[in-house]
């Protein structure tokens, strides 16, 4: 990574500038500028507090953007950092209103020459697609990076109609996030007030998202893919292989009505500049390829690539930890791309995947059983990747030994794919409520298996999400079980593998009753996207290194996570336990007098036989140092669960300079809706 230090522009920096909205209601902003020039502006609108959650990040991205010519705006949303008021709920209206009205007012300033674009990853990748929707008049283009059109279907909350593992942990994270209160150096001496109104309206918002098990109304609001119609602005999606919403890139390139590029690289949740996994890029030239071309009218050459881009993963063994994945570019000048070819593979009574006839299949046909023990998913490493500790997934022999695994022969040559693997499964059950697991493996020589891909279905969610329906059973269903997007090479000599289980903890909360499912071999097929040898790959432009702008001042001291990533099991009891660190840090940061200390964990528990036995705990220490006062935050969080319901037992504690300011508690029983 190349730090700049000089640019075509002299940067001006406002450390806060006041956005006023309709109702009052004033949020916090930070400004980069060049100096003396009204350009268009860059907007980033997040929840993590720009004074001191993100200030390093937003500094080296804003300030190199600001330097070619941009005004960048960090904007924090409602009730969350240095901004007015209070945060009820993630991806709210009252949050896209306050981002149309914030886009009027900018679009009006000096600062500005009238036109704004949005970007941001995550969170900030959410909002844009969402306000884009609404159609404010200076919002002219976005960049969307880890983010979703569809907050059910492709998000941390539910899997395939399954409640996923990162429900209740991101909960826990954000109620944290929330307690944490203004600076008083911006915010003047209300600031007390303002943070002991936050802890009064602080909730744990895992009990408004277990009170929506289905794709609801509540999931259709902010999901975009309801209209997609109403994006009209040009749109540049950005993800990773190894992130949670890759597979938002294709399906935006697929429905988008207006100009659109599509990026995934063998990146975790980061920008493509700034990454865990190599190869990184220069992405913030990228952005400024991007935005030259659509808000200052110049000829870039951007909208001349291919519309998707995608980094050919090679096959690595199986390990916790990638510095880079091996691998190349390849591009598709549309998307679906034509040149993708389905390649169906039988599942069959003998154990192998092979392309058999319909009849040849029907014939090698039988039902095979598969009930899998709650130790299935212990190697299943982390569902969306943030860092470099253990967060892939080892050998997946393991997780094999519970479940039915089908295995093609030795591949004769390569073998590559790209787009979304499908399993068509033909089964019965013996359970009204079940859920399926399958995972895509990449066979080496020695037998050591890769994870490639995975999917997963609540299978009482068969006919869709919005309606569940149990199991009867005994009697035969039809599924389509949609694996994420991929692009992998399979070398030849190595195998494909499909493997099949009724678990998957703690990935997938487990159903209330293990389950046994007999499939049809002979009547299940996987469906390979295979994408043909192309020629053009090797002509594609190479990106530039990458390079920021100086980070702002800060001290890291050594802090020890309460936990490390981690799985114990007691072969006596069977209790199995899957830790998880989250935030861990402590970081000085002298220009502002702030010194900010988080350790936090996540941790699953379950009995191998007593899917009732499941519990997540978590508990999130978040502590802000200033001059004069030192905030804190407190909580410890249960979920647990019965045949019928879920608990939630919260309980969080706020101090200042030591002393309790604040206390809530919580224990609530959520009926379990078909999960």
């Amino acid at each position: 990574m190349e730090t700049r230090t000089t640019f075509p522009h002299e940067i001006e920096i406002t450390e806060n500038l006041w956005v006023p909205l309709p109702d009052g209601t004033r949020l916090a902003a930070k400004l980069w500028r060049p100096k003396g020039v009204a350009a268009p502006v860059i907007l980033e609108y997040l929840p993590y507090r720009k004074r001191e959650g993100t200030r390093a990040r937003d500094h080296a991205m804003h300030a190199w953007l600001a330097g070619h010519g941009y005004a960048c705006i960090r904007l924090d949303i409602r009730g969350t950092g240095d901004s007015e008021g209070i945060i009820t709920d993630e991806y709210t209206p009252q949050e896209q209103e306050d981002g149309v009205a914030a886009i009027a007012w900018l679009a009006e300033q000096e600062f500005c020459d009238g036109q704004v674009a949005m970007i941001g990853i995550s969170w900030g990748g959410f909002n844009g697609l969402q306000i884009a929707a609404r159609q404010p008049p200076a919002l002219k283009t976005i960049i969307t990076v880890g983010s979703t059109d569809d907050r059910y279907a492709t998000d941390i909350h539910w899997v395939g109609g399954c409640l996923s593992k990162d429900n209740f942990d991101w909960s826990a994270t954000m109620l944290a996030h929330n307690d944490l209160p203004p600076d008083p150096e911006l915010t003047g001496p209300g600031w007390r007030e303002a943070w002991l109104a936050r802890a009064e309206a602080n909730s744990p918002w895992i009990l408004t998202w277990l009170g929506h098990q289905r794709r609801d109304e509540y999931w259709k609001q902010g999901s975009v893919c309801e209209d997609i119609s109403r994006i009209e602005i040009p749109v540049y999606a950005v993800s990773g292989w190894a992130d949670n919403y890759s597979e938002t890139v294709p399906r935006l390139l697929a429905s988008l009505p207006g100009p659109r590029l599509g990026l995934v690289g063998p990146w975790a949740h980061s920008f493509p500049h700034d990454v865990a996994v190599q190869p990184a890029i220069g992405w913030l030239q990228e952005v400024l390829r991007w935005c030259d071309h659509w808000l200052k009218g110049r000829e870039s050459g951007i909208m001349d690539e291919p519309m998707y881009r995608v980094w050919m993963q090679e096959s690595v063994p199986p390990q916790t930890c990638y510095a880079e994945r091996p691998g190349r570019w390849v591009g598709e000048p549309s998307w679906p791309s034509p040149r993708i070819e389905t390649r169906s593979l039988a599942l069959l009574a003998d154990g192998s995947l092979a392309e058999p006839s319909p009849s040849e299949a029907a014939e090698a046909g039988a039902k095979l059983s598969i009930c899998s023990p709650l130790w299935v998913g212990l190697t299943a490493g982390e569902v969306g990747r943030y860092g470099e500790d253990a967060e892939w997934a080892p050998d997946q022999r393991e997780d094999d030994g519970g479940s039915l695994v089908f295995t093609t022969a030795p591949l004769p040559e390569c073998t590559e794919i790209l787009g979304a693997p499908q399993l068509r499964l033909r089964f019965s059950c013996d359970k009204p409520m079940a859920l399926v697991a399958v995972r895509l493996n990449d066979v080496m020589l020695d037998g050591r298996s890769t994870k490639v891909t995975q999917g997963y279905l609540n299978l009482t969610h068969r006919r869709d999400h919005e309606h569940a329906e149990p199991l009867t059973p005994g009697e035969t269903y039809e599924v389509t079980v949609d694996l994420d997007d991929i692009a992998h090479a399979f070398p030849a000599g190595h195998r494909i593998a499909v493997s099949l289980s009724t678990t998957y903890w703690p990935i997938c909360w487990p159903s209330p009753e293990l389950a046994t499912l007999s499939v049809e071999t002979g009547a299940s097929w996987l469906d390979l996207p295979v994408r043909p040898p192309v020629a053009a790959d090797a002509a594609l432009r190479e990106f530039d290194p990458p390079e920021m702008a100086e980070l702002t001042p800060s001290i890291s001291h050594p802090a020890e996570p309460t936990v490390r990533r981690t799985v114990h099991r007691d072969l006596l009891s069977g209790e199995m336990v899957v830790d998880f660190p989250r935030w861990t840090y402590a970081t000085e940061m002298p220009d502002i007098g702030q010194t900010v200390t988080s350790d936090a964990f996540a941790r699953y528990r379950v009995t191998d036989g007593d899917p009732l036995s499941a519990v997540t705990e978590t508990e999130c220490n978040v502590e802000i140092a200033r001059h004069d006062t030192t905030c804190a935050h407190h909580s410890t969080g249960r979920l647990s669960c019965d045949a019928t319901h879920f608990r939630v037992e919260v309980s969080l504690r706020v101090t200042e300079n030591g002393e309790k300011v604040f206390e809530r508690h919580w224990d609530e029983r959520i009926p379990r809706d078909h999960v």
